[in-house]
């Protein structure tokens, strides 16, 4: 998605009570709204059903998110098993749980590392994290303090950026050599999950690596062994995963991001540490920062929990990813007031310490949110943009590979996403369009998706972010393949793992087509900070 810079020179105004900007697509949303004012005659009626029908329509698309056409268990509801029926006969679930890694905040709490692992009684231990980070302070410090306290460790550098089922699998032969009792994983998400997948395989050495990868494209099995003790320290502020039961890589066979998530691999201890913050340049603080806008976005504007079908048959199959609920709500809420008040001071400054050291905790924040409801369309569709990458290397990203950043490759398409998802829950994009700037005081609940798509065209305008996909090496002639990658096709995954429902997958892509449309013609170039597919 892009935003058009020459619509802001030109005058176009952001959303608020100011006046904004009329999108072609507006009379629509208008049309098919929930609130309005007087009586209108038989046109209200009219209204209601067309209200109803743009509601299920959102509620049935989230729902085929849920399905196996859907191998992200960032966003999927179904990584695990195969869930069978609720003894009751309830078709959708009634209740949901939390699951979250303990966490200690503080500045300088790295130091402790060594004292947590003795007291973990610990004798053998794995640190993992990348090349870069291995030349830096943070990983310096683990050693000082595993030194310190007498631990023996070993350390493994090749953690690759973006992982990949290849990556994944060279660390965990490691970790089976190595018969660790113990890991540490410092670094970001890649890190963080690279070493989830090491503890995991290394403690069930016997299993196929596509048993515990989430259907349909492996088996999707269950956790029922014991893990070792995992420590992480997070150097970035976005994925969460010092909190989460999730490990994403790239399963390069079929071109598709997919993953292992159960709560049983969750690390045990998150260390948050703001001093690490200070290591990163402007360009990772910027992207991290909208992965944990889209984490605390999708989960408050996930299907809610009570919505989720089946019914899950015993609690073991009950998913981590549950919907939105009341208790991640509030976590997903509350990372965002951060977001908005901090996210630009932590890019603009990174001597702003204040800034920085908030990001880092909000990452956390919006982890234990979306790590008990999970996401949606943003982080679906983002998978596709970043593992189908051509030749586009990031700004400050040291790598030897094109690479399209995860929360970039997110935040993309949040425009379009909430634009459409708005028709399910208007209140709640009204309610985060306001916590992120927008003057929502006069603001009517029809215009809900176009007011929040504004306020993020704007928030991202602000922080000069790369205009679309074009800017990414994307033409119109890639959406077919962009489509396909965000929900693959059956055929494809039945390569590996046969899925139970080709007629749903089928109507995943009709539904994903129809977004597609939307994205493409709903918002005009001429609207304010417009976005458009391609330039």
């Amino acid at each position: 998605m892009a935003w058009s810079r020459r619509a802001a020179v030109g005058g176009a105004r952001p959303s608020g009570a100011g006046g904004r900007a009329r999108p072609r697509g507006r009379r629509g949303s208008q049309r098919h709204g929930l609130a309005g004012g007087g009586g209108r005659g038989p046109e209200e009626g009219n209204g209601a059903a067309m209200a109803a029908a743009a509601r299920a329509r959102v509620a049935h698309l989230l729902r085929q998110l849920q399905r196996a056409a859907c191998q992200c268990p960032s966003h999927s509801h179904t990584y695990s098993q195969a869930p069978g029926f609720s003894p009751s006969g309830k078709t959708t679930d009634y209740a949901f749980e939390m699951a979250v890694s303990n966490i200690r905040y503080g500045a300088g709490v790295t130091k402790e590392v060594g004292m947590d692992l003795q007291n973990m009684g610990a004798t053998n231990v794995c640190l993992m994290t990348d090349k870069n980070l291995s030349q830096l302070p943070p990983v310096q410090t683990v050693m000082d303090s595993l030194v310190k306290n007498g631990i023996n460790f070993k350390v493994y550098d090749n953690v690759r950026v973006e992982p990949t089922q290849r990556s994944f699998m060279e660390a965990i032969e490691f970790a089976k050599k190595g018969a660790f009792d113990a890991y540490v994983a410092v670094g970001g998400g890649s890190t963080m999950d690279t070493c989830k997948a090491a503890n995991l395989y290394a403690s069930s050495p016997h299993s196929e690596f596509l048993d515990y990868v989430s259907a349909p494209i492996g088996k999707g099995k269950p956790v029922t062994v014991p893990l070792k003790p995992l420590i992480a320290v997070p150097t970035t502020s976005g994925t969460g995963s010092e909190t989460t039961g999730v490990a994403v890589f790239d399963y390069e066979h079929l071109k598709v991001k997919t993953g292992i998530a159960s709560r049983a691999i969750k690390p045990t201890l998150g260390l948050i540490d703001p001093l690490h913050t200070r290591h990163m340049p402007d360009g990772v603080v910027a992207n991290s920062g909208f992965d944990v806008l889209c984490h605390a976005l999708e989960s408050y504007t996930a299907l809610p929990y009570h919505m989720r079908s089946p019914c899950p048959s015993s609690p073991i199959a009950r998913p981590a990813y549950q919907g939105s609920n009341p208790i991640s709500d509030i976590w997903a809420v509350h990372a965002l007031r951060i977001v908005a008040k901090y996210l630009k001071r932590a890019v603009r400054n990174p001597d702003d310490v204040e800034a920085r050291s908030n990001m880092h905790l909000a990452s956390a924040f919006a982890g234990i949110g979306f790590g008990n409801a999970g996401v949606h369309l943003c982080h679906g569709m983002s998978y596709p943009i970043s593992g189908l990458v051509k030749t586009y290397r990031a700004k400050d990203y040291n790598v030897d590979h094109p690479l399209v950043p995860h929360g970039l490759s997110v935040v993309l398409t949040s425009p379009a996403v909430f634009t459409f998802t708005a028709q399910m829950s208007p209140e709640r994009h009204l309610e985060t369009a306001g916590i992120l700037g927008a003057d929502i005081r006069t603001a009517r609940t029809p215009d809900a998706g176009p007011i929040l798509a504004d306020t993020l065209r704007k928030f991202l305008f602000d922080l000069d972010v790369d205009d679309g996909l074009a800017a990414l090496g994307y033409s119109k002639a890639d959406i077919p393949a962009l489509v396909k990658g965000t929900l693959p096709q059956v055929r494809d995954a039945a390569q590996l793992h046969p899925p139970q429902d080709t007629q749903s997958s089928r109507g995943d892509m009709v539904h994903l087509g129809h977004l597609r449309g939307y994205m493409k013609t709903q918002i005009p170039p001429s609207s304010s900070f417009a976005f458009t597919l391609f330039h």
